[in-house]
């Protein structure tokens, strides 16, 4: 059954208002960034929340690579959903990590995106609350205050996870905080729990803080994306990336220690929590092409989207869905191609 979106209180403007001041406010720059690349240079970003970017940037595999034809990458950071969104729409980057969910928002409110890889299947989101805290059960958060990044997996799982405890969504109030924020406000006392993101809840959770509520269900799957005029201008770099992806899965595999140390690094975490995150809750080696399995988990999402103002009509959504995947790339991934 489709979740019935609530209209949370927020502090700050509404998703779908919020994402388009985002990218006007950061479009301009981010465009100038990219403008500035040669063309000659693909975008890519790399993300914590997704170890295989980490991974590929520290290796330098996509960079050797394309070196042999003259092209080269320019790295740049997401921090977090969000963030890739609104540069893959300012068209700053030609290739972006988000979870599923907001790759599916975007898509929906007219971003030329398609999805040609899933680079993981994470536990990655959950609702977490200081370790002395009052709220020992959803129900305690009426009245509340929940830290969430709006348009990213873990503000979709607080929706998912509050009509599953059948919370008036209306008696709690959202602080809209990026990832990082949101953690140092709930380690300061000033919300009463966070949805949460690995691998900064894993370092939470070691500083002490307990997750509320798990739900591996309700977290969506790590989408790789690319812009569509990058998909149209140059498929044979991106199938090259998609190989290189299928490459660090099999690295990751064969090398568990040194990838733990990569996200641990990159993050800034002990390497006890980075491997919490990279071997407990998060699945490189599975179907990476984008199906059946996504498909399901977004179609529990999208009438959200809609319920809550972020999308206009159910009739978006659906468009999305027939439009969101390209799956020509995953299909054809060859790990062997790589060097």
């Amino acid at each position: 059954m489709p979740v019935n979106a609530p209209s949370l209180r927020l502090r700050g403007a509404a998703v779908g208002t919020l994402l388009l001041a985002a990218t006007t406010l950061t479009g301009c720059a981010a465009g100038e960034d990219a403008a500035q690349a040669a063309d000659d240079t693909v975008v890519v970003d790399y993300a914590t929340y997704n170890p295989l970017s980490l991974v590929i940037k520290d290796q330098g595999w996509l960079d050797d690579a394309l070196a042999e034809d003259g092209t080269s990458v320019q790295w740049v950071k997401s921090e977090g959903s969000n963030d890739a969104n609104e540069k893959l729409r300012a068209e700053a980057i030609d290739v972006g990590s988000t979870a599923g969910s907001a790759a599916l928002l975007a898509r929906a409110n007219g971003s030329p995106i398609h999805t040609v890889d899933v680079f993981s299947q994470p536990e990655w989101s959950a609702i977490v609350v200081p370790q002395n805290s009052r709220v020992d059960d959803l129900t305690d958060l009426e009245g509340g205050t929940v830290a969430a990044t709006l348009g990213t997996d873990p503000y979709f799982f607080l929706l998912q996870a509050l009509d599953e405890a059948g919370v008036d969504p209306d008696t709690v109030t959202v602080e809209n905080l990026q990832h990082a924020d949101g953690a140092a406000a709930l380690a300061a006392g000033r919300v009463d729990a966070w949805a949460g993101l690995d691998p900064m809840m894993a370092a939470a959770e070691q500083d002490g803080a307990r997750l509320l509520y798990r739900n591996v269900d309700f977290n969506t799957y790590g989408f790789l994306n690319v812009t569509e005029d990058f998909l149209a201008d140059d498929p044979e770099t991106v199938q090259l990336i998609v190989d290189v992806y299928d490459h660090a899965r099999e690295w990751v595999a064969q090398n568990p220690d040194e990838a733990v140390a990569i996200l641990a690094e990159e993050a800034a975490i002990d390497e006890e929590v980075a491997r919490t995150v990279l071997t407990e809750r998060t699945t490189l080696d599975g179907d990476h092409v984008p199906g059946a399995d996504q498909l399901a988990v977004l179609e529990r999402v999208g009438p959200v989207f809609v319920e809550n103002g972020d999308v206009d009509e159910q009739a978006s959504i659906d468009t999305a869905l027939e439009e969101l995947f390209d799956t020509t790339f995953a299909e054809k991934a060859d790990a062997t191609r790589v060097s």
